[in-house]
């Protein structure tokens, strides 16, 4: 009990040293009997210039001189460049594109018209009529039927409907050799020649053979 009474005592008086020490330090404020500027007045400075020094003689260079001024200025005749032109320009080649740009283009000659090389005409040669192609022309190819295996073609001759079958002989001299639906093979009885006549209908055999 008598060690912390101790304790706070000391504790009492440190703080009453530290509250008289802090208000023993403090700033006070000084006053003085009178003020040497009225308050808003303006301190006078150490060196007053004089009212000489601030007249400039009438022959001082720094004089303003307004004659100059009614002077006419002729213009600069002088060399004068371009201050916002790059440094570094190759003359020669702004000279070319000059050159280029007023250049007149050439005219062009006029398109060569093309001309097709004549030919000769050719000279058609009389064909010579083939005695079967006469004979067999009288013959109009009008249909074809089979029947039990049997190939039979319609023929018409000068309004003369025949049925021919292979193994018959047409216009005394032809012999139908094989019949189909698209051709005809006749054999010619004297020299045993055989002809292939494609058999188209409303179409004479000479002309379906040519």
């Amino acid at each position: 009990m008598n060690r912390q009474r101790l304790i706070l005592f000391i504790s009492v008086i440190v703080l009453i040293a530290a509250v008289i020490w802090s208000f023993s330090a403090a700033p006070r404020q000084k006053t003085v009997s009178k003020l040497k500027y009225a308050p808003g007045q303006k301190a006078a400075s150490a060196v007053q210039p004089s009212r000489s020094s601030a007249r400039q003689p009438a022959g001082s260079s720094h004089a303003l001189k307004i004659a100059l001024l009614d002077q006419d200025q002729g213009g600069f005749k002088g060399y004068r460049r371009n201050i916002f032109k790059p440094v570094f320009v190759d003359e020669f080649k702004l000279l070319k594109q000059k050159a280029a740009a007023f250049k007149v283009p050439a005219k062009l000659p006029p398109p060569v018209r093309f001309v097709p090389p004549t030919l000769p005409p050719v000279q058609q040669q009389p064909v010579a009529v083939q005695p079967e192609a006469a004979q067999l022309a009288r013959f109009t190819f009008l249909g074809f039927m089979k029947k039990d295996a049997v190939k039979t073609i319609f023929l018409s001759k000068d309004k003369e409907i025949l049925l021919v079958k292979i193994g018959d002989t047409i216009a005394g001299r032809y012999q139908a050799k094989a019949i189909t639906e698209k051709a005809l093979t006749l054999v010619v009885t004297e020299t045993g020649d055989e002809i292939v006549i494609p058999l188209i209908e409303n179409r004479s055999l000479a002309k379906a053979g040519r």
